[in-house]
């Protein structure tokens, strides 16, 4: 007789295995992580878009670039900014269905940095849980340079939004080796370095949060294999536009390092406490490089070369979200009382208002050139000359070309269009002088902050202002001043 019919049905009961444990349905958790932090950021995104109706000189620059045809974006990009090359292409297509304005010039990074902050929030998520990623993904928007690059027609967005997804499918490719998974990784790491060469620091932070965590040796060959398709697919870009390096002179030392620092020192000092354990790789083993080294390997590289701008890797937000998001969970589940956390939570929002209405103003980037256009408008008469005292500087007004239609341009050669960039071909140096003393009233331009004028075009210009004219009166706006110069004639 088999044993179990002597087993009292009390007994029984006792002994017989559990009911399997009913399995939380993760799919609203999930929704509300997507959705939150998407609202958030599109309802700031949309706060001040217009920014009173103006651009400055980066985004003018997408503007004119992305109204010409793609043969002559191509075109351009053979001589320079062939690092934003594909971004102006995209934006083309986009102006071709919705128009040229400023909402079709911004609405594009608004939607990029919202499709971020859902990624930030799943990627929470997967590795500390529902409340870490929803905090983490509301976070992300808040950030001030967020914010900031949210609200800006470049390509910074866009690549945020590519490598926080990339950082997605590493996190959930990590326990597996199927093929399509990391196919999906290598191909958004491609198409974000693509966009900007700079992401591919992202990769490096990729491999060292794989290397720390000790993940299976297949699933690290997997990864060196995508990695690889990325610098391969990367290279022949990165050694053509390597050629145009004159293009970012400008940076003469690290450009808004302080806000990187900070960030960092805080995201270091939150990873200090154990955060996260549900996921394939701990949270601050994912969030640490990616938050420090970027910057890091940008700033070991601006020692031969200056290179470090803020915006380049602006995407190492990712990180320093994460990290807040999983302290604040962390911080939660400690306490017994939650005022505390209400409290200071209240405190940083309130903090976090006055940057955030500074953001939305023309003075929060480094000029504003529809002022400069108006200011030349208003100074310069019909038939007066022209004179941008650096060639380059040419496309602080050119997006305004009603402002400049009745002057005179005195040292252009052949206009940008026709000439394939970005602000045209300048005369030889004897020409522009004999050009300007034809003229009795010239409207000088020259951007604040402007490098040494050290080319024959540069030294020409300034030397006939100071033997021949003599300084009307100078008009100062955001970014730049214009100068009316009287001619002194020989008595």
């Amino acid at each position: 007789m088999p044993v179990a019919e002597h087993v009292p049905a009390a007994v029984a009961r006792t002994v017989s295995p559990p009911a399997p444990a009913r399995r939380r349905n993760p799919g609203p958790a999930t929704a509300v992580v997507v959705i939150a932090p998407w609202s958030l950021t599109i309802a700031l995104g949309l706060w001040g878009i217009r920014r009173q109706n103006t651009l400055w000189g980066d985004e003018s620059v997408t503007y004119l670039l992305a109204h010409r045809d793609l043969s002559q974006i191509w075109l351009t990009a053979q001589h320079v900014d062939l690092v934003h090359a594909l971004y102006y292409a995209v934006m083309h297509e986009l102006y071709g269905l919705f128009g040229g304005g400023l909402l079709t010039l911004r609405l594009p990074s608004v939607l990029a940095m919202s499709v971020a902050a859902s990624g930030v929030g799943l990627v929470g998520l997967r590795l500390a849980g529902p409340r870490a990623g929803l905090l983490a993904g509301l976070v992300f928007p808040l950030l001030p340079q967020v914010q900031k690059y949210a609200q800006e027609g470049r390509s910074y967005a866009m690549v945020c939004a590519l490598v926080t997804w990339a950082t997605h499918a590493l996190v959930t490719g990590v326990p597996h080796r199927a093929r399509w998974r990391w196919a999906v990784y290598g191909s958004t790491m491609l198409l974000a370095c693509l966009l900007h060469e700079f992401a591919v620091l992202a990769l490096v932070a990729h491999g060292v949060t794989l290397v720390v965590s000790r993940v299976p040796r297949p699933v690290l060959k997997a990864w060196s294999a995508a990695a690889v398709g990325v610098v391969a697919g990367l290279l022949p870009p990165a050694i053509c536009s390597a050629g145009q390096s004159g293009q970012v002179a400008w940076i003469d030392g690290p450009v808004r390092l302080r806000y990187l620092l900070i960030v960092a020192v805080v995201g270091v000092a939150c990873a200090r406490v154990p955060l996260g354990v549900r996921g394939p790789v701990r949270l601050s083993a994912l969030a640490v490089p990616i938050l420090v080294l970027p910057g890091l390997l940008l700033l070991i590289a601006s020692l031969v070369k200056p290179l470090f701008v803020d915006r380049y890797v602006l995407y190492s937000n990712i990180g320093i979200a994460l990290l807040l998001g999983a302290r604040m969970d962390y911080f939660h589940r400690r306490q017994r009382s939650s005022r505390n956390a209400w409290l200071a939570a209240v405190a940083v929002l309130a903090a976090l208002v006055p940057p955030s209405v500074s953001l939305r103003t023309p003075q929060s980037r480094s000029n504003d050139v529809t002022a400069i256009a108006a200011a030349v408008r208003k100074e310069g008469r019909p038939g007066d000359g022209l004179l941008y005292l650096s060639g380059r500087q040419r496309i602080l007004t050119a997006a305004n070309p009603e402002d400049t239609r009745f002057l005179t341009d005195l040292a252009l050669a052949q206009d940008p269009v026709s000439s394939n960039t970005l602000a045209g071909v300048e005369l030889p140096a004897r020409e522009i002088a004999a050009r300007m003393l034809a003229f009795d009233r010239i409207v000088v331009v020259r951007a604040a902050g402007a490098h040494s004028l050290t080319s024959p075009q540069e030294q020409a210009k300034t030397s006939t202002l100071r033997r021949h004219f003599r300084a009307y009166g100078t008009t100062h706006v955001h970014g730049a001043r214009v100068t009316v110069y009287v001619r002194e004639h020989d008595p």
